[in-house]
């Protein structure tokens, strides 16, 4: 695709004065290489990394079809978790400023399910969430999904990695077979293709520069040679270079925990995300982190998902991660909007 203006695009006027002013004024490769067949009705498939832009580009394609008279479900949104969905219905409401009476609801867990109940009883265009509770609602029968013509997987990774692999299918089961299917991941693994095989007709892939190729990430590595050593070594890196905050990755709960407890002990403000807290524990944990009280997260891949932290100074790798797609995922944290 040749232009980069969202003015090309065959967008409403409400919708394109509205990108204006949310601040959009050229499209990202992603959106680029998207939009075009998305709002062509085609499915999608789409690899990119977090911070790409990828929200707007499903979001303006599932708000151009939305017709706000019927109240009811016409496009989902299936996210790995709570953060993550919270993130995504914040921005399709904003792109979706211009569309009167548009409702979008979120749908997970954490949170009590009658309120959810009453808000779908009342009428919503778009339900974003992830697949365990919408999946609660539709066998509690509180979700109807006949009238979906827009079904998007968001982080289609991170779902399965999760193991919600099943409730994803029982949810494509109740989604009518004649709709749009957007698949979006960071990564494209043997199991995402094989989803894509099963629910998808003839998808477009597109894929977009790897987070790796960023030149505004500069990366450094520091060889251990023992387990023993990579403590004392990050230990020394943080007092050397004293990031104001610092995105500290691990491969397993358990390390996460034992690093930032280490931390603690040396006297920094460091806080864990891992998948065993409770989601207000991980929502007050991603609060003290976005407001700078605490300058070190120590996280796992899984709990790190969705996170959407401006101005991240540092990722560290304290393990490598055993996929290079991921690697390449963690160290996208920063470097963002024309950061370094």
């Amino acid at each position: 695709m040749n232009s980069i203006d969202f003015s090309d695009l065959g967008l409403t006027s409400g919708l394109r004065e509205n990108l204006a002013t949310l601040g959009y004024a050229t499209m990202t490769p992603i959106q680029a290489q998207s939009l075009p067949s998305i709002l062509a009705g085609k499915d999608v498939i789409a690899q990119g990394s977090t911070g790409t832009g990828k929200t707007a580009a499903f979001g303006l394609g599932l708000l151009a079809r939305i017709e706000t008279k019927q109240f009811r479900v016409q496009a989902i949104v299936l996210c790995p978790t709570r953060e993550l969905a919270d993130q995504v219905a914040s921005e399709v409401r904003s792109l979706a400023r211009s569309i009167p009476n548009i409702k979008v609801l979120t749908l997970c867990g954490g949170t009590p399910l009658a309120p959810q109940a009453s808000s779908l009883a009342h009428g919503v265009h778009v339900v974003v969430g992830t697949p365990g509770r919408i999946e609660d609602h539709l066998q509690r029968e509180t979700l109807q999904l006949e009238a979906v013509h827009t079904l998007i997987l968001d982080e289609a990774d991170r779902m399965l990695d999760m193991g919600f692999q099943d409730a994803i299918d029982a949810i494509v089961r109740r989604v009518p077979a004649r709709r749009q299917t957007l698949l979006f991941s960071a990564t494209y693994p043997a199991g995402i293709q094989a989803i894509a095989r099963r629910i998808m007709r003839d998808p477009v892939m597109v894929q977009t520069q790897a987070s790796g190729d960023n030149p505004a990430i500069e990366q450094h590595f520091f060889a251990v040679g023992a387990q023993r050593e990579r403590l004392p070594a990050l230990r020394r890196l943080l007092l050397h270079e004293q990031p104001d905050s610092t995105l500290v990755f691990c491969n397993t709960i358990a390390t996460t925990r034992e690093l930032c407890a280490a931390l603690v002990g040396f006297g920094f403000n460091a806080l864990a995300l891992h998948g065993d807290l409770e989601q207000r524990e991980r929502d007050e944990i991603l609060i003290r982190f976005a407001n700078k009280s605490a300058s070190i997260l120590v996280a796992t891949d899984l709990a790190a998902r969705g996170l959407d932290i401006d101005t991240l100074d540092a990722v560290v790798n304290y393990e490598i991660p055993p996929d290079p797609d991921v690697y390449l995922h963690r160290i996208g944290r920063t470097g963002r909007a024309g950061s370094k």
